[in-house]
């Protein structure tokens, strides 16, 4: 099992990612993880001052944000990506989420119909007290066909610009084992999920039951949004979690 890091003060622990969030989170004993959801899309700041004020008719410190799904306008080029990620960084700093390692787990897509003006909240998950009993959460960050972390995205992308039915597949498979590396970090496994995300533009029709269907990704449905991943060159992304308590705002 891999290490994980506690963020004691916010409920949680985290499996180390990048700078710009955390490969994801599950709640510390005595506490479960809740998640909203925005009915439309808020504005990144609009988006945290709200989450702030959430958070503070909950009880819970600024500390307690533990997980966000993004949406933005349209995929960034590598240096766009970077610098969106750096104005993102600041707040979580300013509020003590983010002390030199990021824990927040995050997804940031980019929906082909319909998109946001700016980058958007969707949805956000915190911590808040819960019984010592209590079922345990989790929510896995997004990841795309691309290993994190090195130089760049383009250069460690798999099957990058294929998305025939094969380079599909080769891509769910690099994507789905990444989900079960990182969920594999709080002893969970998809049957444990409560909700799996898909993210693509393309076909992803023949690799539902080959690749994803024989794993049990589908044992609680699947969600799939017409959405690309956030860098250009990226085609499919996905993310999961165990969340009990889910409410739209």
């Amino acid at each position: 099992m891999t290490n994980t890091i506690e963020a004691s003060d916010g409920g949680y622990r985290f499996m180390p990612g990048v700078s710009q969030y955390s490969c994801g989170v599950a709640a510390l004993p005595g506490f479960a993880i809740e998640r909203v959801r925005f009915a439309e899309p808020v504005p990144l700041s609009a988006g945290f001052a709200g989450i702030a004020d959430i958070l503070k008719a909950a009880g819970r410190p600024l500390t307690a944000f533990a997980a966000c799904e993004l949406r933005s306008p349209a995929p960034f080029t590598e240096e766009g990506f970077k610098a969106f990620n750096e104005i993102y960084i600041k707040t979580l700093v300013a509020w003590g989420v983010m002390r030199g390692v990021n824990p927040v787990a995050r997804s940031n897509v980019c929906p082909k119909l319909d998109p946001p003006g700016e980058p958007s909240f969707h949805a956000f998950c915190y911590t808040v007290p819960a019984a010592k009993d209590a079922p345990a959460s989790f929510v896995v960050a997004g990841s795309g066909e691309s290993v994190e972390g090195k130089a760049n995205y383009r250069d460690h992308t798999v099957a990058l610009g294929d998305t025939s039915p094969a380079g599909l597949l080769a891509k769910a498979k690099f994507v789905a084992d990444e989900m079960e590396r990182r969920m594999s970090a709080f002893g969970g496994r998809w049957q444990d999920t409560t909700a799996v995300q898909l993210y693509t533009v393309h076909d992803a029709y023949p690799v539902l039951e080959s690749e994803l269907g024989r794993r049990g990704v589908l044992r609680n449905g699947l969600t799939w949004h017409f959405d690309r991943p956030p860098v250009v060159g990226l085609d499919f992304e996905m993310d999961c979690r165990r969340v009990h308590r889910e409410r739209v705002v």
